[in-house]
């Protein structure tokens, strides 16, 4: 009986959640068009918070300063960094790079406040001086990050428009060649980007990643607090959805990306994927936020994206309720002493687990077109089994919540 429920109300989460993400799918069909009545000057900060980042640094800076744009600067936040992160940082073009260096003890407390504390040196220094803040554009970029050459050109004309206080563009892997597991990372990033932020735009509940997000520096002069970014693990969702109850508009912009390092360690997957988890667990502090400032349309897509930890620890249990059902269908055909089941058994399962599959194929396809669209629907059979790292990461991130862990967990790089 015990099992039987298990079952039936694991598979009912499955369900209730294929129709949410095919709601998110057909409106993230929709195209969007844009003009630009009257463009406006404007000039870009990239951050870039570091902690010991000599491996990736330099190429990423290289990217910053080699984009075809005017009037942008880059600033490298060494977060107390003991290898030759500020050498790399002060190799780099000085005159459009520039370094920041933050020492124990204040240092290392989180890449939120290392940014909060660039935002305030940027102020301080007179960096911005002659700079209207609603004509300032900070965008975050991780020390991995590979910016597309067009970003800035892509993403300008979303900030014509006033009410838009952030965009964020696309994330790709840049070694996605390097194994399937790279290549399943990819394609998480951009089944999000391409369905569900795509969607979230006709509901006002675009969200923030930690790379590649561009925000108006008069949006982020709005929010409460010590700082624009909270102590949350997940600092990027907190930050995202505090813009939209100030009354901010959040963009996704489809047609430029920063292209970031896969995890190539399955440990290591898990290990950063444990505080991403975590961060969402600490993000529930937001709900009355949601409930008061936030659009009711929007509010409801947040508050299931905010539900998102919860649901996934409930259906990390299917497969287990799965498998007892299977065994204790095989021990009743033993006993019978002929099969109770048939082939075709196995076909409401195989619908529940992998219809998603053909959708996530078909977008990542229009991504890699070298792939081909059967090989990517393959690829996305083999991307729901991968989703069960998330089973993994999500009870070693309540483990670390319960026990009041709240180290950064910081991935290492390669």
């Amino acid at each position: 009986m015990v099992t039987e429920l298990l079952l039936w109300s694991s598979i009912t989460l499955i369900v209730m959640a294929g129709c949410y993400n095919t709601s998110l799918f057909l409106l993230s069909r929709r195209r969007i068009r844009r003009s630009r009545p009257d463009r406006r000057e404007r000039f870009y900060v990239f951050l870039l918070a570091c902690l010991n980042e000599e491996k990736v640094l330099s190429e990423s800076l290289e990217r910053i300063t080699a984009l075809p744009a005017r009037n942008f600067m880059a600033l490298v936040i060494d977060d107390g960094s003991d290898d030759r992160t500020a050498e790399m940082a002060r190799a780099a073009d000085p005159a459009l790079v520039r370094l920041h260096r933050r020492t124990l003890p204040n240092a290392r407390r989180g890449k939120g406040a290392a940014l909060n504390d660039g935002v305030r040196h940027l102020r301080e220094s007179g960096l911005l001086a002659g700079h209207d803040p609603a004509d300032v554009v900070v965008c975050v970029v991780d020390a991995d990050g590979r910016l597309d050459p067009h970003v800035v050109q892509s993403v300008d004309p979303y900030f014509d428009d006033p009410r838009t206080g952030a965009v964020q563009v696309c994330v790709r892997m840049y070694n996605r060649h390097l194994g399937l597991l790279a290549r399943m990372q990819d394609m998480e990033f951009v089944v999000y980007g391409d369905v569900f932020q795509s969607a979230r735009r006709s509901l006002g509940s675009v969200g923030m990643g930690g790379n590649g997000q561009f925000m108006r520096l008069a949006a982020l002069d709005t929010l409460d607090g010590d700082g624009p970014w909270s102590d949350s693990l997940t600092e990027d969702l907190d930050l995202g959805v505090r813009l939209i109850a100030k009354g901010w508009t959040n963009q996704h912009c489809t047609t430029a990306a920063v292209s970031q390092q896969a995890v190539l360690s399955l440990g290591r997957l898990v290990r950063q994927r444990s505080r991403w988890f975590q961060g969402h667990l600490q993000s529930a502090r937001l709900v009355p936020l949601i409930l008061r400032d936030v659009p009711t349309r929007a509010a409801l897509d947040l508050l299931y994206h905010l539900s998102s930890p919860v649901l996934i620890l409930l259906t990390s249990l299917l497969p287990l309720s799965f498998l007892v059902a299977l065994g204790a269908t095989v021990a009743a055909s033993v006993r019978a002493g002929h099969p109770l089941f048939s082939p075709m058994w196995l076909l409401g399962p195989y619908l529940l687990s992998f219809t998603a599959a053909y959708a996530y194929g078909f977008v990542y396809a229009k991504r890699e077109r070298a792939l081909g669209l059967m090989r990517s629907v393959l690829l996305a059979h083999v991307f729901v089994f991968y989703g069960y790292i998330w089973f993994a990461a999500g009870w070693w991130g309540l483990w670390r919540m319960v026990t009041g862990q709240r180290g950064w967990l910081k991935t290492a790089r390669t």
